[in-house]
């Protein structure tokens, strides 16, 4: 097969010879297949980590939250309007708000949700984080948090004492009348001052574990019902959690929503209320990509330098082609084809060795801990992106050398010695 003049030329020189240009050939696709290679790979993880984080998260938390600034009271007429929305699966009545937590002498300020299980696991699958004990939120009952059980040392059991701030208000009015009564107006004050601080005291039937810490640190379940005596809520709700069909579509789901909400009334989707974590996350994957992108850069600098130093090598050549009638077209394509080849090579390795890592990425972590996990996904815009655009870097780093290469005046380059 006889091939284009300035191909045949490009391959014969990049031919392999025992000479120091040889090996810089080779060490500039090395440079590219590496540069591809850890692009692809540290590109994959993060993105593994990203949708990871995503997936816990929407394992605890409601694909959206309806909700007010004060309290919800017709409660039931909205949650039917949501269940009629389109998108919608299923919805929950949602208590939540931070209390504190007493076992033992030891004291914490978690969060406790409150929820109906048998409505909630339509929308939440909360039995399948329960780690010990069981889901029983009947009566005078709350289920931990594994690590809010450790710091308070709580098995299943255990009586745990939980106060709410939501009677704060009530509490200071209290004092204040503490302090001006006098004789039988005292002991009435202080026996109303006692039922509002009255605390509750919770079994713990259960303990979950979801895998984020701030989930397992932060929370604990209570019924409904004792989510209200301890905020005071009456038949009050603070929200109502609702299931998607499709948890990435929630926003279009939550935009119809909103349009029979009324202020303070207001609506937000899952990723709305966990925008920081995203964020730092999406934050951390682009700087990577730049900063491992120079691996690259630096290749295609190897790929230059080499050019330069085989159009000093070729200059008689050079000249001699130039003289027999070639053109400056086929002379750029001469040493732009050795840079397209040798970047062509380099991104096919580099990607070829990236997914293989990928593939046996936790085969290769075993070196590093028995037990450490490494998630990654791949996704195929980010890796055709990585390979493109380091072809096209290679490709526009061969350009500079082959132009100044088919410039040359063949009486000169005849002359060089």
């Amino acid at each position: 097969m006889k091939l284009p003049f300035s191909l045949f030329l490009a391959l014969r020189y990049l031919k392999p010879k025992r000479t120091f240009l040889s090996i810089i050939t080779l060490i500039s696709i090395l440079g590219v297949m590496l540069g591809v290679t850890v692009l692809i790979l540290v590109i994959s993880v993060m993105t593994g980590f990203d949708r990871e984080l995503r997936q816990k998260v929407i394992d605890f938390d409601a694909h959206i939250l309806v909700s007010t600034e004060d309290v919800l009271r017709d409660w039931r007429t909205l949650k039917q309007k949501i269940d009629n929305t389109p998108g919608v699966v299923a919805t929950a009545p949602y208590i939540q708000g931070p209390v504190i937590v007493e076992f033992q002498n030891k004291r914490v300020a978690p969060m406790i949700r409150g929820v109906d299980p048998a409505e909630e696991e339509k929308v939440i699958p909360l039995s399948k984080f329960i780690k010990y004990g069981r889901l029983n939120l009947e009566g005078e009952s709350a289920v931990l948090g594994v690590e809010l059980a450790r710091k308070l040392q709580a098995n299943v059991g255990d009586k745990i004492t939980v106060y709410s701030p939501g009677n704060l208000g009530q509490i200071l009015d209290g004092i204040k009348k503490l302090e001006n009564a006098q004789g039988e107006e005292e002991k009435k004050a202080i026996d109303q001052l006692r039922d509002v601080i009255l605390p509750k005291e919770l079994t713990v039937t259960g303990i979950f574990e979801t895998g984020h810490y701030l989930h397992d640190s932060e929370f604990l379940l209570v019924p409904v019902y004792v989510g209200q005596e301890l905020y005071g809520l009456g038949d009050g709700l603070h929200g109502i959690t609702v299931r998607t069909e499709n948890p990435y579509g929630a926003e279009r789901v939550k935009q119809r929503i909103e349009q029979f909400l009324e202020p303070p009334q207001y609506a937000q989707t899952w990723i709305d209320m966990n925008s920081q974590f995203f964020e730092a996350v999406r934050l951390e994957r682009t700087v990577m990509f730049f900063l491992l992108f120079f691996i690259v850069v630096v290749a295609a600098f190897g790929i230059m330098s080499t050019l330069i130093t085989v159009t000093v090598q070729k200059r008689r050549e050079i000249g001699i082609v130039k003289a027999l009638g070639a053109n400056i077209g086929q002379i750029i394509w001469v040493f732009l084809g050795q840079g397209t080849i040798v970047g062509l090579f380099g991104t096919v390795t580099g990607l070829g060795l990236g997914m293989t890592l990928i593939r046996y990425r936790n085969e290769f972590s075993h070196w590093l801990a028995s037990t450490l996990h490494i998630p990654a996904e791949v996704i195929p815009g980010d890796v055709a992106i990585i390979c493109i655009s380091a072809f096209f870097i290679c490709s526009i780093a061969a350009l500079i050398p082959a132009y100044f290469a088919a410039r040359l005046d063949p009486v000169k380059a005849l002359r060089y010695e």
